[in-house]
């Protein structure tokens, strides 16, 4: 298949802008901002129905950074900033316990439901922060996003020590701390400038690098403190889209330092070696687990399609075409754009599924809940769309 011409791009352009503007955003706003309460009502049904008022802590971080992010870089709509500022009023009255660490869950009016022993919640925060501190020029909350990534790094280096899920018995470093954190410094030092997010950036990146196995042709999830592969269940399953995830995220360093062969070398591998791991052959679009050395796979939904992957790989393979040129990214790009849209989307009620079977019949039709709302898709849209402006 050859590349993308000229007028092929400029309808993609348009089609991701106007599924942002048109399609996903109109689901969920304004009807999920919480008025009474704030923040947002994001555990949603096929039409919009609220299935639950409980409060994921990820998305009022989430869904304020997106919408102060396209305040920030698309246009400054005041319904944009108005909602950003429901999600980040949320956070900073409710979803922080006195020992600084944030909450997973709250019920609507913000009472604590759950804590979680890893710093997500913390991440996407920070993105919120910044993002937000940026479209106002607020300074206080700027340092807040600061402080905040100091704090998670002293979680990540062990200073401030956080609650075991594993004994030392089988030591492992994993690839979501640096992979999520890499974003999260890039967007940080974006906003509203930070010199020690700044400094950690390749640190990240050495410990992406370092997950990555040319003898498996794979991106682990984690690896032995000496990088190697650790042989047993957990341990070799592998997430294709979270590295495909990852592989963007590298490569998009690579554009903000105006081109570095590294790195773009490094992200391209891991797209290529992702791509090879998750696409499925038969039925399309990317399985969620395997198993690299071909051991069948323990968790039981290991061959489902998450929708968050699919956009994933929609920016990974459109970016590493961009940046390359390379009619192969085309042609995968095509073919993840094409499966996504005609599988996950819902043409009747807008915004997409979260969840298919392996052959894409529907496993069921929420639009959110704890783990899925307004933020892999409209982050895809936007990126998409921004980047062939």
């Amino acid at each position: 298949m050859p590349g993308y011409n000229s007028d092929e791009l400029d309808k993609l352009r348009d089609f991701y802008r106007d599924s942002l503007l048109d399609d996903t955003l109109p689901f969920w706003l304004p009807k999920s901002i919480d008025h009474e309460h704030g923040g947002y009502l994001l555990m949603r049904g096929r039409g919009g129905d609220l299935l639950d008022d409980d409060k994921s802590v990820w998305f009022q971080g989430r869904f304020s950074s997106i919408l102060a992010t396209l305040y920030n870089q698309c246009e400054p709509r005041k319904e944009w900033l108005d909602g950003a500022n429901a999600g980040i009023d949320f956070l900073r009255e409710h979803c922080f316990d006195e020992d600084g660490k944030m909450f997973f869950l709250t019920t609507r009016e913000g009472k604590p439901l759950r804590k979680r022993r890893y710093f997500f919640s913390e991440a996407f925060a920070i993105g919120a922060f910044a993002q937000y501190a940026k479209a106002t020029h607020d300074d206080a909350l700027a340092q807040e996003a600061r402080d905040l990534f100091k704090r998670c790094m002293d979680y990540a280096d062990g200073v401030s020590p956080l609650p075991a899920k594993f004994t030392d018995e089988r030591p492992a470093k994993g690839l979501g701390v640096p992979m999520i954190f890499l974003n999260i410094a890039q967007q940080l030092c974006d906003t509203v400038g930070d010199d020690f997010a700044a400094s950690r950036i390749d640190g990240f990146i050495d410990e992406i690098e370092a997950c990555v196995n040319d003898d498996l042709r794979c991106v682990m999830e984690c690896v032995s403190p000496e990088g190697n592969l650790i042989d047993h269940f957990q341990e070799r399953t592998i997430t294709p889209g979270h590295a495909i995830e990852g592989a963007w995220f590298i490569l998009h360093e690579a554009k903000r330092r105006g081109g570095d062969n590294r790195l773009q070398n490094l992200g391209l591998k891991m797209l290529d070696y992702s791509w090879e791991q998750g696409w499925d052959k038969e039925h399309g679009g990317i399985i969620y687990f395997r198993d690299p050395t071909g051991k069948p796979v323990m968790e039981y939904w290991h061959d489902m399609k998450f929708w968050w992957p699919q956009c994933e790989a929609i920016i990974a393979t459109l970016l590493a075409y961009k940046m390359t040129g390379d009619a192969k990214y085309a042609d995968w790009h095509r073919q993840i754009h094409k499966y996504a849209h005609k599988n996950f989307h819902d043409t009747e009620h807008g915004e997409w599924f979260g969840y298919l079977h392996r052959d894409g019949r529907i496993s069921n039709t929420m639009k959110g809940n704890q783990y899925k709302g307004p933020f892999h898709l409209p982050r895809m849209q936007w990126y998409c769309w921004n980047l062939l402006k």
